[in-house]
């Protein structure tokens, strides 16, 4: 039998199974506006995916104070063992794969394609990587438990608007370089001094709870160009 009362339980549900799917067409939606196949596109975006869940140690840096971590939260499980901490008197610096080195990787193809289109395209992505560095390091601020974080939808209109402005018949390109250089730079390696600061085990570049997202401001600025 049919009950009424449970159509917004199951809109609930319906809107929980497809948000993913939603997000991954979006992403697909941008890499392809960065001149990438569908094939490469499709490995590019799992890639990131599962590369999400891989963080590489750089750096520790010391602490005065002691505190609990997560031992396993370096690989991605953390969530799995949450009972299990470890005394520390260091924070790890790692680069996450998805999250940063695979971005850096496409930006850095962009900037080729960009170098290709001449003076005028090389001035454009100049001025706005540096407006989105300078607004980035900006709003950047130290979170305790959580590392460097700022608000997620300002870098993404930093990098989109004014390369529309500037170039609109190439802007998706230059869009994802700046938004990708933007909170990379400005927010997490000009602010890395800033981590000794916050009490956490990690603080991984490009990860998700802990730097800010440097892949969706790339792809969000490549999308909204």
């Amino acid at each position: 039998m049919f009950f009424p009362g449970c159509l917004p339980l199951i809109a609930v549900l319906a809107f929980l199974i497809l948000l993913p799917f939603f997000f991954a067409h979006l992403m697909l939606a941008a890499l392809a506006k960065l001149g990438l196949s569908p094939q490469v596109a499709l490995l590019t975006l799992l890639g990131i995916l599962v590369g999400g869940s891989i963080n590489i140690p750089i750096k520790r840096i010391p602490r005065r104070e002691e505190y609990f971590a997560d031992p396993f939260s370096l690989f991605g499980f953390g969530y799995m063992f949450p009972r299990l901490r470890v005394r520390h008197r260091y924070t790890t610096l790692a680069v996450n794969v998805g999250g940063c080195v695979i971005p850096c990787i496409i930006a850095f193809y962009q900037l080729l394609r960009v170098v290709s289109q001449g003076t005028h395209a090389i001035v454009a992505v100049l001025i706005v990587t540096t407006l989105s560095i300078i607004v980035c390091y900006r709003l950047a601020r130290p979170v305790p438990g959580i590392g460097i974080a700022m608000p997620a939808l300002i870098p993404p209109l930093v990098a989109a608007v004014p390369s529309v402005l500037l170039m609109p018949d190439f802007a998706p390109p230059i869009a994802f370089a700046a938004g990708v250089a933007g909170p990379l730079i400005g927010a997490d390696l000009l602010h890395i001094r800033e981590i000794k600061q916050v009490a956490t085990g990690m603080a991984s570049i490009g990860g998700a709870g802990t730097f800010d997202g440097i892949v969706l401001s790339g792809l969000m600025a490549a999308l909204l160009a």
